[in-house]
């Protein structure tokens, strides 16, 4: 009888104390996840507005030729800064670089809304820019504290977040830039500043991890001699140079120039050294090469390398166009681009639902890159017939593809890999997303350029030689059109009204060359992505009720509790 009462006992405080494990495991989950999609919600509305607000960022500092640097600097402060804060992170753990990297978020964009010239608004950019190299940790963070049948889904949260946040930028950002208001882009990084305050706060009061194995294993100087210094000093010139020179190429230099040559070959320099270091000396680097043992992971890098060229190309250049030939008014261009993210934000939420539920990632990231292939050959499409509705339909299929896509290639990233290089490999996804962007940028403005600059002389020349305007004249009206200058235009000998809206035309012609040699190749890199996706496979077996990473903090009291119940059941 007494070994009954004691094995009642027993059962009853184990019961207990695993209800109120699990009840605050939950609680501490959510709390959690809330805390990460703030952050979230303001880098995407940082990163937005860079691309959405460029050409009033650029009226009002001055300098248009600069303006490729705003979402470019921060496309490689990320891919710079990506590997080493995720390394650094299993050591010290995540929320200290949470924390600090946000603040500087915030900091930078109170540089940006005061900014006065172009030279300080960079600055600004590459302030902010810091903040993102805490984006590898958001995504590592979400699959830890989940089970990992949930993975998906909870890499849907994130992109619901971030469409949310890329949603109040455009219609903010084209709210208080409205009516040629260019000014009121500082009022939008007022605003961008207080939201990165807010997550900063949130993350540092609400988000309370236990601490890491690693962070009690090594002292302070072991940890630092964990770290890949070597691989962090040929990684950093690497980007930084060959991103510098594909952006100088067409803009303003050409290839053979010295300024893009010699910094590509030296930025190339380094990354031969990177290979080298990362294969044959540091096989435990940033490069782990336990990272590489499952097919997934290379190829949802390269797929997600894609996405990233994919995402910097729409940023940069839809809503150009968009303002270019359908609405002047900045408030409609941002709502046309936010249809875009409102697809994404439903299609992340189902498609991570299906993805837990079928447990697959093939599917869904061959769906997205397809949907990428139909959105940038839509784009090709447009001409003077092309109509306001069509430009509503069109981003749909740019946040279809965006919602499917991250959520399956970073669950499959996470699936291939260790349990403990998580962090790391969400270092590795999101910086070559990052680099996908740059250099995304950096090729399409240099497509921009060579198609809008070769054309047009020719189609504005075609649009007034034939109503009689002198040729001679030529050149300085291919000018006043390029720096808008009207007066200028009225002035120029032979002008008529009907010679300044024949030239107009021509202008928009050349412009929509340079813009179809964009979406062009965008939808080519995008179909080799499809053929890449194909040969994923599904990691079936990791869909696991496992959670690799609980949020939840055992205090003396539990710790009373559970040692007493483990005695009770020794004692029976």
């Amino acid at each position: 009888m007494a070994l009954k009462e004691v094995n009642d006992t027993v059962k009853e405080r184990i019961d207990l104390l695993e209800d109120f494990t699990g009840q605050k495991t939950r609680e501490n989950t959510k709390t959690t996840v809330r805390s990460i999609n703030l952050i979230y919600f303001a880098q995407v509305a940082n990163v937005v507005g860079s691309g959405a607000l460029t050409r009033d960022i650029a009226a009002t500092v001055g300098d248009s030729s600069n303006s490729v640097w705003y979402t470019q600097t921060l496309a490689i402060f990320t891919a710079i800064l990506g590997i080493p804060v995720s390394q650094a992170a299993d050591l010290w753990g995540r929320k200290i670089f949470l924390v600090i990297l946000t603040t500087c978020g915030f900091i930078g964009s109170l540089i940006i809304a005061h900014a006065n010239s172009p030279c300080l608004a960079i600055t600004g950019f590459a302030v902010t820019g810091i903040s993102y190299g805490a984006q590898p940790l958001l995504h590592a963070i979400v699959s830890e504290v989940f089970a990992r049948k949930y993975r998906p889904w909870a890499q849907s949260s994130v992109n619901v977040a971030a469409s949310l946040g890329a949603i109040m930028g455009l219609l903010v950002g084209g709210a208080v830039t409205r009516n040629e208001n260019h000014v009121g882009f500082r009022v939008y990084w007022y605003i961008v500043a207080g939201l990165y305050a807010f997550a900063t706060i949130s993350v540092q009061l609400l988000y309370s991890p236990p601490p890491r194995a690693w962070q009690l294993v090594y002292s302070f100087q072991g940890k630092l001699r964990r770290l890949d210094w070597l691989g962090y000093g040929f990684l950093t010139p690497a980007l930084v140079l060959f991103c510098m020179s594909l952006t100088w190429i067409q803009n303003p230099y050409s290839w053979t120039d010295a300024h893009v040559s010699v910094t590509f070959i030296i930025g190339l320099c380094f990354a031969v050294g990177l290979v080298a270091h990362e294969t044959m000396v540091k096989r435990d680097g940033m490069f782990h090469h336990r990272l590489f043992k499952d097919r997934n992971f290379p190829l949802a890098l390269g797929c997600i390398f894609v996405e990233g060229m994919v995402f910097f190309c729409a940023n940069d250049y839809f809503a150009f166009q968009v303002s270019m030939f359908f609405s002047q008014d900045s408030l409609i261009t941002g709502a046309h681009y936010s249809v875009a993210f409102a697809a994404l934000g439903i299609s992340a939420t189902l498609s991570g639902l299906w993805c837990s539920k079928t447990k697959a990632v093939r599917v869904p990231t061959i769906a997205a890159f397809f949907s990428f292939v139909v959105f940038n050959i839509l784009m090709t499409t447009i001409s003077t017939e092309t109509t306001t509705s069509h430009i509503w339909a069109f981003p749909i299929f740019l946040g279809l593809g965006l919602g499917m896509c991250l959520p399956s290639l970073v669950t499959a990233a996470h699936f291939a890999t260790p349990q403990e290089l998580v962090a790391i490999a969400s270092g590795l996804m999101i910086s070559l997303r990052s680099l996908g962007g740059s250099v995304g940028l950096a090729v399409y403005s240099a497509v921009f350029h060579h198609g809008f600059s070769s054309s047009l002389g020719p189609k504005i020349a075609d649009a007034v030689l034939p109503l009689g305007f002198p040729s001679k004249e030529l050149p300085q009206l291919i000018s006043a059109f390029v720096s808008n200058n009207e007066t200028a235009i009225k002035l120029i000998d032979g002008i008529s009204p009907e010679i300044i809206k024949a030239g107009h035309e021509g202008l928009l012609d050349a412009y929509r060359v340079g813009f179809r040699g964009v979406w062009v190749t965008t939808a080519s890199i995008s179909f080799v992505a499809v053929i890449a996706a194909s040969f994923l496979h599904n990691p079936t077996d990791n869909f696991t009720a496992e959670v690799d990473a609980p949020i939840v903090i055992v205090t003396e009291a539990e710790e009373e509790m559970q040692g007493s119940t483990v005695t009770l059941a020794r004692m029976s």
